[in-house]
């Protein structure tokens, strides 16, 4: 289903053990679901929005997001991602890119990613407070890449 609703919104995602990248929903692998564990999601210039957020909670093998141009990605959206369990568990690398509405609220609930390795902050006018968040990942992800181009 997580795979339906992002491939239909315009996103990208790539399974567990594969290198392709899936991208046309009428080309869906069938088989076994235990198969296909998505790995990795590239959202750019996608639809997604909060109200499909609900997809990604039982994924349990999602290592890297990529959020690029998302124009329908809010702060509830990075709430909603930081508050599933399997996901604070999985991601080791997020992306955010050019998305208008997020701001530095939304960016702070991303501190629930305990394994986060690698986070990328380009181009995110809503988000003011750059110290703030440096300090709050700092504290809450020693280990953390932090790169902001804001």
């Amino acid at each position: 289903a997580a795979s339906e609703w992002l491939l239909r919104c315009g996103a990208t995602v790539r399974y567990h053990g594969q290198e392709r990248w899936q991208k046309d929903y009428n080309h869906l692998p069938t088989g076994p679901l235990e198969k296909y564990k998505i790995q990795a999601i590239d959202a750019t210039e996608s639809c997604i929005m909060r109200i499909g957020f609900d997809y990604l909670e039982g994924l349990q093998h999602v290592e890297k997001i990529r959020l690029c141009k998302c124009h329908y990605i809010e702060d509830d959206c990075l709430e909603k991602l930081g508050k599933l369990e399997n996901l604070q568990k999985s991601i080791l690398e997020m992306e955010i890119i050019s998305c208008g509405n997020i701001t530095d609220k939304g960016i702070i609930a991303l501190y629930h990613l305990r394994n986060l390795k690698y986070l990328l902050l380009s181009d995110l006018p809503g988000v003011r407070e750059k110290e703030n968040l440096i300090q709050t990942f700092k504290t809450a992800l020693p280990s953390l890449e932090l790169k902001l181009d804001l």
